[in-house]
């Protein structure tokens, strides 16, 4: 403003001829370097503004460059969100669809249980016949029946069905079978495997030519009554099965008379029917 003045000043000077010429230059010069000064100064400014300019528009893509950033992460939150919702909605099917088969697995197991349940007491009405009727066999010590759950065993020492050394059954074990058969038709849901056992005495004698060893022989007796429940019982024969252990499974001692004794016995051997008869003996221990 006070350059413009002293412009001004020199100009009006200059029109009304009030000035010596010493005085003229003089206002001149400084009009001249006011004018210099201010082209300077607006220059500075231009160049101030453009700096602005410049930090603005840097500013501008900053922002921008944030806005975009800002952007991408929302559509990441969004994505992610989206897989949880995604992953809640799964799990929450899952934990369904667990509960259901926990459910059915529950109602299985129950229902499983139930039918051990009446399977073991048909089984014990069988036990109870198999008592009642072999009840004087019993008393003579001649056979034992036992009952461990699904599982039920007929124990009889070899005398009653046949003689030394022989598979041919005796009378009085035909009628022993005869009653063992009529129990076991009724039953409808069990493996019936006849097991054969002797005592440690190697075969000796003529009866090497027929049994050369004790598992030929037990083999043989477990054979024998497999038929005749077959053939005299009318047992189904898909449900029987005869095996020979010879003299490898003993209850007792082989070393007394009476342990050898016990351990020369036939055993008719109840188990559930899906029971692999390969596995272990089915013999309930008391």
């Amino acid at each position: 403003m006070k350059r413009g003045i002293v412009l001004v000043a020199v100009t009006a000077l200059a029109l009304t001829g009030c000035v010596t010429k010493s005085k003229y230059e003089a206002l001149e010069n400084q009009a001249a370097a006011d004018r210099t000064a201010l082209a300077k100064e607006v220059a500075g400014l231009q160049s101030d503004k453009q700096d602005l300019d410049r930090q603005v528009s840097g500013l501008r893509d900053e922002v921008a460059r944030r806005e975009a950033q800002i952007s991408a992460q929302k559509n990441e939150s969004n994505a992610l969100q989206r897989q949880i919702t995604d992953l809640s909605d799964r799990a929450s099917a899952s934990e369904k669809r667990v509960g259901e088969v926990t459910s059915q697995k529950d109602e299985e197991i129950r229902r499983l249980s139930t039918m051990k349940d009446e399977e073991i007491q048909r089984l014990r009405g069988t036990y109870d016949s198999m008592v009642k009727s072999l009840e004087g066999e019993i008393a003579k010590g001649e056979i034992k029946v036992k009952q461990i759950q699904d599982r039920l065993s007929v124990q009889m020492v070899d005398k009653v069905l046949f003689d030394s050394g022989k598979a041919e059954i005796k009378p009085q074990g035909r009628e022993i079978l005869t009653k063992v058969a009529n129990v076991l038709a009724s039953v409808k849901d069990k493996q019936i495997r006849i097991e054969g056992y002797t005592d440690s005495q190697p075969i000796t004698g003529s009866l090497q030519k027929q049994y050369p060893t004790n598992w030929e022989l037990s083999t043989q007796r477990a054979t024998t009554v497999v038929r005749f429940l077959q053939d005299k019982g009318n047992i189904d024969p898909k449900v029987l099965s005869a095996v020979g252990y010879g003299e490898f499974r003993p209850l007792a001692s082989n070393d007394t008379n009476e342990g050898r004794a016990e351990n020369r016995r036939i055993e008719i051997v109840l188990t559930p029917l899906d029971a692999n008869p390969g596995t272990e003996s089915a013999s309930p221990k008391q």
